[in-house]
């Protein structure tokens, strides 16, 4: 195995052919497409119009004409890149023997990352604050990324060895006073930070081996924390950071599959009345506990079928009950009721809105109107807009209201479907759990 110098000087090094890369790009590239689109006459705007391949406010699922549950929303990869700086036609000053070297002078590549700032490259935990800013912990970069709800908002960043020590950072999560609570495995710890970012207490370092999901009982006041490697959930005080309890059998090697066992757990959620789930990754389900840490029941199945499991990862329980879990090699989401029924599944493998690629957390903002979800092949947050059951039936109402009006009075008006079984991907829609 390498050592960390010799990682780290390998990362130093892709990081400069990458950056060396796009300024040769910068400095042949535009030239190039200048010429182009004199000869055609086309204008940037032109070309940009398109580029326009479709509508992205038209992703939604189920697909019409079914009532919409979820909206895609946004992508977020990190710091904004100025375009405009990389594209300058200056034409870098090489010495004669960076000439010869066909190498890059260092203020250049320095120009070239700053203009690139810093970009996702390997999510893990995600979480939202009560003014909508969404955090993304990165384990790759070292840092927290916090990106503003405010559209003039500037992104932020804990970054680790300036903020604080982040050598391995993973699960997120946010209490209702906008500290967070961050895990890190290396360090076998919990982090936590108030409203201002700054740390203010670790806990968990004599209990903690692989910590990695995270999730908080604020009612309770009971944090739980998931580690990997002794397959269990650890519970702790959310006021004074004491253990309380632990939840599954420790010490078995992931070699256990019986209720309230786990084999490499991954993620924790926890609904509104204490219930906790938890993601049982080799085992390919999902169990669910009350909050006194009694086991209650699961579901789920290995398989690639619907309702069915390849590796879940992320767990999430919106206002309305609905259970979300993220499977990173189905690339998918689903969305269950209480009993595990299926009520609806999306998301493939792919790179545009809507696909996956090595999805791993999901979260939900405070105010329930939006879901994250992380990826790390390629580093990214995809944000996809959730339609409550409320608002679901509101619109049923109004749409039946309309169809009453429109319809001849001697014609009964078409029955809604009211979305309970599940359907192929994209048309099923969320019931109530």
């Amino acid at each position: 195995m390498l050592s960390e110098g010799a990682n780290s000087m390998i990362s130093r090094t892709m990081t400069r052919m990458v950056i060396a890369l796009l300024v040769l790009s910068v400095c042949i590239g535009p030239a190039q497409a200048q010429k182009k689109s004199s000869k055609k006459g086309n204008t940037s705007a032109e070309t940009q119009q398109k580029r326009m391949a479709f509508d992205i406010r038209k992703i939604v699922w189920p697909n019409p004409p079914e009532i919409a549950r979820v909206k895609f929303e946004d992508i977020l990869t990190g710091q904004k890149i100025d375009w405009e700086g990389l594209q300058s036609n200056k034409k870098p000053k090489l010495s004669w023997m960076d000439r010869l070297a066909g190498a890059q002078p260092d203020q250049q590549i320095k120009d070239a990352q700053s203009k690139v700032g810093f970009q996702l490259l390997r999510v893990y935990g995600v979480a939202a604050d009560s003014k909508g800013n969404i955090y993304a912990a990165d384990q790759a970069v070292g840092a927290i990324f916090i990106f503003p709800r405010a559209e003039n908002g500037t992104l932020e960043l804990i970054k680790n060895g300036e903020h604080a020590r982040l050598p391995m950072i993973n699960g997120l999560a946010m209490d209702d006073n906008d500290r967070l609570f961050v895990t890190d495995a290396k360090l076998h710890h919990v982090l936590v930070f108030n409203a201002a970012h700054e740390q203010e207490a670790s806990f968990g370092g004599e209990s903690l081996v692989s910590p990695a999901g995270i999730a908080l009982d604020t009612t309770n006041r009971f944090v739980y924390v998931v580690d990997t490697q002794q397959d269990q959930v650890v519970v702790f005080d959310a006021d004074n950071y004491q253990l309380l309890r632990r939840i599954g059998t420790g010490g078995k090697k992931h070699s256990l599959t019986g209720p309230g066992d786990f084999a490499l757990p991954t993620n924790v959620a926890v609904d509104k009345d204490g219930n906790v789930y938890v993601t049982d990754t080799l085992n390919n389900r999902v169990e669910i506990f009350d909050a006194d840490g009694s086991f209650l029941s699961e579901f789920g199945k290995p398989g690639d079928g619907p309702g069915h499991f390849a590796r879940p990862k992320g767990i999430a329980v919106d206002g309305d009950g609905h259970i979300w879990v993220v499977d990173e090699v189905q690339c998918r989401v689903q969305v269950f009721n209480r009993e595990g029924q299926l009520l609806i599944f999306f998301g493939e493998r792919g790179w545009y809105p809507g696909q996956f690629q090595g999805v791993y957390g999901i979260a939900f903002d405070k105010a329930n109107s939006r879901m994250i979800t992380s990826e790390q092949f390629p580093g990214r947050v995809q944000v996809f807009r959730y339609v409550t059951d409320a608002e679901a039936a509101a619109e049923k109402a109004r749409r039946g209201t309309k169809q009453s009006a429109t319809a001849p009075k001697s014609v009964e008006p078409p029955a809604q479907k009211g979305g309970e079984s599940v359907k192929e991907q994209g048309s099923a829609a969320i019931s109530r759990p």
